[in-house]
Parts: structure tokens; C-alpha cells; sequence
């Protein structure tokens, strides 16, 4: 039988992540990132993720992210019309399958995130 997940904001903001070393595809800093995998029955992968500062490149996203910046201040550039967007804590973003740019972590990052 499947149960329903429920987390506390305090521990959204303060729940202890597991490290999970630097973010896959790195090119600038040194973005150390850590986890914390939320209802691992459900559909799609849904957690907690925290980035340290630097940057890498998305490729053709090959999935849906649904993202809200719990803290810190990140830029996203999207390749496909050269915005740059600053996003900080309390901002919700969605990448949609196909989307490409880049992510550059300026402060720590902590975020809440559903891939589907």
C-alpha cells in the first residue's frame, strides 16, 4: 500500500543532505552538490538538492524539471534566445524537455525539484 509524503518546512530549509560530489558536466567552480531523495515510490524523481557555487552547461534536457529555490542566487541562460535570468530563493522554474543553457550557481543553492 502507498502512503502520502508530508515534509515539514523546517526541514525543507534544514533537513542534512547527503553529498553526491561535483555536479556532472562542471566547467567553472566547483559545484559540490547534495540530496535528499523525497517519496522514492512515486512517479518521476522528486527530492532535495543543494549546489555550491559554479557552472555547467544543459544539453537538450531530456526531461521535465519543476523547481522551487528554497535559498540562494543562481543565473539561468537559455541558448535558444541568449536571456539570462537571475533566480533566487522563492522562485519557481521549469525546464521542459529539449530546453538547453546553463546554470551558475553564485550563492548556494537549495532547492525542492520533481523530474519527470
Amino acid at each position: 500500500m502507498s502512503k502520502f509524503t508530508i515534509v515539514k518546512s523546517s526541514d525543507i530549509t534544514s533537513l542534512a543532505l547527503t553529498p553526491a560530489g561535483q555536479r556532472a558536466g562542471a566547467d567553472k567552480g566547483d559545484p559540490q552538490i547534495a540530496i535528499q531523495t523525497l517519496a522514492p515510490d512515486a512517479v518521476g524523481n522528486l527530492g532535495i538538492w543543494e549546489c555550491q557555487p559554479g557552472g555547467w552547461p544543459v544539453v537538450n534536457r531530456p526531461d521535465t524539471e519543476f523547481t522551487y529555490i528554497i535559498s540562494g542566487r543562481a543565473l539561468l541562460t537559455d541558448d535558444s534566445t541568449g536571456e539570462v535570468a537571475e533566480i533566487c530563493g522563492g522562485d519557481l522554474v521549469i525546464l521542459p524537455p529539449g530546453w538547453t543553457g546553463r546554470w551558475d550557481v553564485i550563492e548556494p543553492v537549495r532547492k525542492v525539484y520533481a523530474i519527470y
